[in-house]
């Protein structure tokens, strides 16, 4: 039988998915799923995008440009220096999603076996990306004591060698919420700089920053134009996941003119993706006000449900609409699989995302979930209470086993 590849094998499974299957045969059992191990929000993407689908009047589906059509690359300009960054469409390069985004970014400025720094836990998929891309991840992890606050500089300094190109942040993050602050993103950029490092921000969570705390670009950090590049993307923002656009944005042109050749090997970004993105930059402001005032609804009931469970412990986020929370269990992907597989409360259980494969380090985060409030409030409150009653009987059954 012919060999798998062995950056095949080193493909990590995505912690956000892998139990899918445990959760199909709840399902068959009867058993209603509450989906909180995915961030795919149940707010309504607004009409103006869907109107734009219905309305398509090409009679082709053709091939955009490889940079993104630029009707649509104009009006993310405007939206950007609507938020205070100055960007022109030059610097912009529309993609298959964030993910492509990150593929590319890595692809463009990283060589095999070339390393990346990311603070952790960190979106699952990173890892997927570099093993992709041939890239080593070096982790510098961050704690749940700390709310998962930026590590000090000099852990990122003993990280540095001479492999290094990048750090990548998630702000606000995926999975953990933490919003970075302007001197944690400050000392990031004196890093970046000393050491003439790619900083690449994942922003898709831009608008989703609560508390009266405001969303810091590092395209507003002063002197880090050939150092920065920002991913963005319009499945959160406009609750569009399925619609697979993103971009990349950076004024450092010669990278740009490299990531357009890795643009143009995959052809063009989603035709339809795009008609939606470009109509949804129409949304009104209105949306944004009453959606995040759905997510702190939901932020605050569940931090405070979660943390009324004896035993479990889960930081507050300032922005997207995650949390990692520990469990007074030994292995959390052994607790959620059982949560699918054994347990049921008023014909209800809940898949989560075991939070191990949030982080890079072997053996870090057994004891976690990550949860994605995405869902309504009263699909919440039934979560809390199945996770605070399988607790109870999970604990009896592992202790009489």
């Amino acid at each position: 039988m012919p060999n798998i590849s062995a950056k095949g094998l080193r493909m990590p499974e995505s912690p956000i998915r892998k139990l899918v299957p445990f959760a199909e045969d709840a399902k068959k059992r009867g058993t209603e799923v509450i989906h909180l191990n995915i961030g795919q929000p149940d707010i309504k993407t607004p009409d103006v995008a869907l109107e734009a689908i219905r309305n398509f009047e090409p009679k082709v589906v053709a091939y955009s440009h490889s940079a993104g059509f630029q009707s649509y690359r104009e009006g993310l300009a405007t939206y950007y220096k609507n938020a205070g960054l100055q960007v022109e469409h030059q610097n912009i390069l529309v993609t298959t999603g964030g993910s492509e985004a990150i593929t590319i970014s890595l692809n463009s400025i990283m060589d095999e076996g070339d390393e990346i720094i990311i603070p952790e836990p960190f979106y699952a998929n990173y890892n997927g990306f570099s093993t992709s891309a041939g890239v080593i991840v070096k982790p510098i992890t961050s704690s749940i004591e700390s709310g998962f606050a930026l590590p000090s500089i000099s852990e990122f300094e003993k990280l540095i060698t001479a492999k290094t190109k990048a750090i990548l942040i998630c702000n606000p993050g995926n999975p953990t919420g933490y919003l970075y602050s302007q001197k944690e993103l400050n000392s990031l950029k004196e890093i970046v700089l000393k050491h003439d490092l790619f900083l690449i921000a994942d922003e898709v969570y831009r608008e989703f920053a609560y508390d009266g705390k405001k969303h810091i670009s590092i395209l507003e950090l002063e002197g880090l134009d050939q150092n920065s590049i920002v991913i963005d993307s319009v499945s959160k923002r406009y609750s569009m996941c399925g619609a697979r656009v993103g971009c990349i944005v950076s004024k450092n042109n010669h990278f740009l003119a490299t990531a357009l050749k890795f643009a143009q090997a995959r052809l063009s970004p989603p035709t339809f993706g795009q008609v939606a993105g470009e109509a949804a930059l129409k949304t009104p402001a209105s949306y944004f006000t009453e959606v995040i005032e759905e997510y702190v609804e939901r932020r605050d009931l569940l931090i405070e449900g979660l943390n009324a469970i004896e035993g479990v412990v889960c930081p507050k986020p300032s922005g997207a609409f995650y949390c990692i929370a520990q469990l007074p269990v030994d292995d959390a992907d052994v607790f959620a699989q059982w949560l699918l597989e054994e347990f049921s409360w008023n014909n209800k259980t809940v898949m989560v995302a075991p939070a191990a494969g949030f982080y890079s380090t072997p053996e870090i985060g057994k004891q976690q979930i990550r949860i994605a409030y995405v869902l309504n409030t009263s699909d919440l409150k039934d979560a809390i209470t199945i996770i605070e009653e399988a607790l109870k009987v999970y604990s009896c059954t592992i202790h009489t086993k």
